[in-house]
């Protein structure tokens, strides 16, 4: 065996040995997934938050997207309290998003309605709700399970 042989084959077997571990840190999953959507709707109350239809959306507040201490992707509601935001999987991955995340909206209450607190924010967990296919592109679908008033976010 020559020397370019036995530089190829260690080559090879550490190229092999690599793509197992790169799967057990993204997951399976992570390398179909094209990117995550978080979408939902916000309401202008400091009560469970479930978009009840008497409820108006809360305009303008501001969505994030909070795992740990650090914000990693943010949306504005519509005039409705609509909200949508992409996330790209290999920044965090699904399981992680779910069980280490919350959407947290820091605007105040008091901007959507006057009688509600000027202090605290709202938040909620995340939970899965399907995949969908945009062209050759699979996307993991998130919404929050229902936001509820923190008094400090």
């Amino acid at each position: 065996m020559t020397l370019k042989h036995l530089i190829m084959m260690i080559s090879l077997l550490i190229a092999v040995m690599a793509i197992p571990q790169a799967h057990a840190q993204l997951g399976i999953l992570n390398d179909l997934l094209g990117s995550v959507n978080i979408r939902g709707t916000v309401s202008c109350t400091s009560n469970d938050n479930n978009a009840a239809a008497a409820i108006p959306g809360f305009s303008n507040a501001q969505v994030q997207l909070q795992c740990g201490e650090k914000v990693f992707s943010d949306a504005t509601t519509d005039g409705d309290g609509m909200f949508s935001m992409m996330v790209n999987p290999l920044l965090y991955d699904l399981s992680s998003l779910l069980s280490g995340c919350n959407l947290v909206i820091p605007t105040p209450l008091s901007k959507c309605n006057s009688n509600l607190p000027s202090i605290g924010g709202l938040i909620s967990t995340l939970r899965y709700v399907g995949l969908s296919h945009v062209g050759t592109e699979t996307i993991a679908n998130m919404e929050p399970s229902g936001f509820h008033f923190k008094p400090s976010v």
